[in-house]
């Protein structure tokens, strides 16, 4: 069932404490933590505490909680030291885009120079 824990998912699992992580900020809605593979000096991941597969049935299920996930990268990128030079918040939709973990994610990167097209 949507926004219920799903016992095979990874992001489900750091989110009831099953399995580490680098924790940097936490609402009653969300968890942010650090990526373990970096791409950027800063690259943190907002995930939704609860589970839904990709941003499109995120914000098609639940419009506030989407919106607590941007609010929250906006808040890690302040908090973080990226706000004022700019930064990118990345959502990767199936597997053809990059998606590896099929929990909804928000990928805030930043602190270095990040060129567009990303490739």
């Amino acid at each position: 069932m949507a926004g219920e824990p799903q016992a095979d998912c990874l992001f489900c699992k750091i989110v009831e404490g099953k399995i580490p992580a680098t924790i940097v900020r936490e609402s009653e809605t969300t968890v942010a933590f650090r990526d373990i593979n970096p791409q950027a000096p800063t690259h943190v991941l907002v995930i939704p505490k609860a589970h839904y597969p990709d941003a499109a049935s995120l914000a098609a299920a639940e419009p506030t909680l989407a919106a607590d996930v941007l609010r929250e990268a906006g808040q890690i990128a302040a908090a973080e030291g990226i706000a004022d030079h700019g930064y990118r918040i990345v959502f990767n939709t199936g597997a053809g885009a990059g998606q590896t973990v099929w929990h909804a994610h928000a990928h805030v990167l930043g602190g270095r120079g990040l060129q567009w097209p990303p490739g």
